[in-house]
This record gives C-alpha cells, sequence and structure tokens, in this order.
C-alpha cells in the first residue's frame, strides 16, 4: 500500500524519544498525514489515547491543526535561537497558546477480563489532543537534559530529530533498521567498489 493511504502501524513511527518528535517524523521521507484516516491512526499509535477510543469525530480541521503544529515544533526544535527572531518568537507563542489546552482527562474501568485499563471520559477533542502534544514540546524544550539528548539522524537526507537515551549517547541514526542499514549498506558497497578498482 502507498504512504499515505493506509493506516498501518508500519508506515507512522514513533521512536523518536517524544511524541512532539514523533509528530515531526511524520514529514519522512514523504508527508505521512496525508489523510483524517492516517491522522487518527497517528493520534491512537501515539499513546494520546487509548486503543479503540472512537476518533470518528476527527475532521480536516484537525489535520490543519495537527500540521500547524508540527511546523511551529519544527521550528523550535531545530532552529538556534536568536534574540527577537520572528519566526521562532512565532512559533513559541504557538506552541505555548496550543499547550493552555487541557488534555484529555483518563479514567480507570473494568477491562473484559477485570483488569483496569485507561479509557477517556469521553470523546476528545481537537484542542485537548494538540494542547498535550505542545505541552510535550514545552517539556522538552526546557529540559536542559532532554534538550541536550536531541540529535539529528546521521542518516543520508534525513530529518528526523530524536531524543539520544543510549548508553553513552552514541546513538547515531534515528533507527538501526532504517537510517544505519542503509550507512552499513553504503560503506560496503563503498568498499566493494575500491577493492574493485
Amino acid at each position: 500500500m502507498a504512504l499515505g493511504t493506509a493506516t498501518a502501524p508500519y508506515e507512522l513511527r514513533f521512536d523518536t524519544g517524544r511524541v512532539c518528535l514523533d509528530l515531526l517524523a511524520t514529514t519522512h521521507p514523504v508527508e505521512r498525514l496525508g489523510s483524517v484516516g492516517v491522522l487518527r491512526a497517528w493520534i491512537t499509535g501515539s499513546g494520546l489515547v487509548p486503543a479503540g477510543t472512537p476518533l470518528a469525530h476527527a475532521d480536516l480541521s484537525w489535520l490543519a491543526g495537527f500540521r500547524e503544529l508540527r511546523m511551529q515544533t519544527a521550528r523550535l526544535v531545530r532552529a538556534r535561537p536568536a534574540p527577537g527572531a520572528p519566526p521562532y518568537d512565532r512559533a513559541l507563542a504557538r506552541v505555548n497558546d496550543l499547550a493552555r489546552g487541557a488534555p484529555p482527562a483518563p479514567r480507570a474501568v473494568r477491562g473484559e477480563d477485570g483488569a483496569l485499563v485507561r479509557e477517556l471520559t469521553g470523546p476528545p477533542l481537537c484542542a485537548e489532543l494538540l494542547g498535550a502534544v505542545a505541552r510535550d514540546a514545552v517539556d522538552l524544550l526546557t529540559d536542559p537534559e532532554a534538550r541536550a539528548s536531541l540529535r539529528q539522524c546521521e542518516g543520508d537526507n534525513c530529518p528526523i530529530v530524536y531524543v539520544d537515551t543510549s548508553r553513552g549517547r552514541r546513538r547515531r541514526w534515528c533507527s538501526s533498521e532504517i537510517c544505519g542499514n542503509r550507512e552499513r549498506v553504503a560503506r560496503h558497497r563503498r568498499r566493494a567498489a575500491v577493492s574493485r578498482a
């Protein structure tokens, strides 16, 4: 299936270490939030809502809201703030504004097997979900340790930013299976080409 047409979890990435960075990853290698259906899958896959939460009320305005938050968060995460830089200041103001929205309220209920499971008290609103992601961005940007652990993937043309929690802080790629594997294959091909020459 083509990207953007299905909602299979393997098409969406949740390996950056933060939900706000997972949202940024939806632009690579192509626009992944191409439909409301994929946005619904991303919202559930990111853990913003428990599995099975009804999201049928999500519409194109939700897609526009999440894309806008993604753009503003990218400006904050990828830029070096300069005093009075208008794009940075506007992005910061917008993320702060969205972060004021309260996240959806959870509650514990008994599941079919009797164990407690999490569900929401009602269908989540777009502003609540945007607020949860924006709060994650604020937490990331204001935590010096987390901010110092931000890394840009060293993969060829990979824009993904992730939190490096690896031992020794030596992680080089957003994913060893994706960009790391590509780099190892490219290195092997370069060595093979040199040995043939």
